[in-house]
């Protein structure tokens, strides 16, 4: 599966080529703790099936992260956190953490899409 940025102005590029999901309560809770750094290409995908106040931590994270917040596909914020001290919030139904830089040009009313495939 793979995370595709299609800009309200028109056209699409990958974001992610290697997209996890966080399935289970216990993923959701854990995210990305602990790790020191993450590779090129990489996302993991929060699902939560209905809207609702999205609160990120990067408690125990080491490395920064870029955060997508989406409601229906449609990006709702984008926030860069650092380690071990950032925080975001937004109403969103699922959210998508990245690779510091990796949603660089993502911007509030455009769309992100996860489809089948390379």
């Amino acid at each position: 599966m793979r995370l595709v940025h299609e800009p309200a102005d028109g056209g699409s590029r990958v974001l992610a080529t290697d997209v996890e999901r966080a399935d289970s309560l216990l993923q959701k809770i854990r995210g990305l703790m602990g790790k020191s750094s993450l590779p090129d290409g990489y996302a993991l995908v929060f699902e939560f099936g209905r809207t609702s106040y999205r609160d990120v931590h990067m408690l125990f994270v080491r490395t920064p992260l870029d955060v997508v917040w989406l409601r229906d596909g449609e990006v709702v914020q984008v926030k860069t956190l650092a380690p071990w001290r950032g925080t975001g919030v937004a109403k969103a139904d699922c959210f998508v953490e990245l690779p510091g830089g990796a949603a660089d040009g993502v911007e509030p009313g455009d769309r992100v899409a996860f489809e089948d495939g390379e």
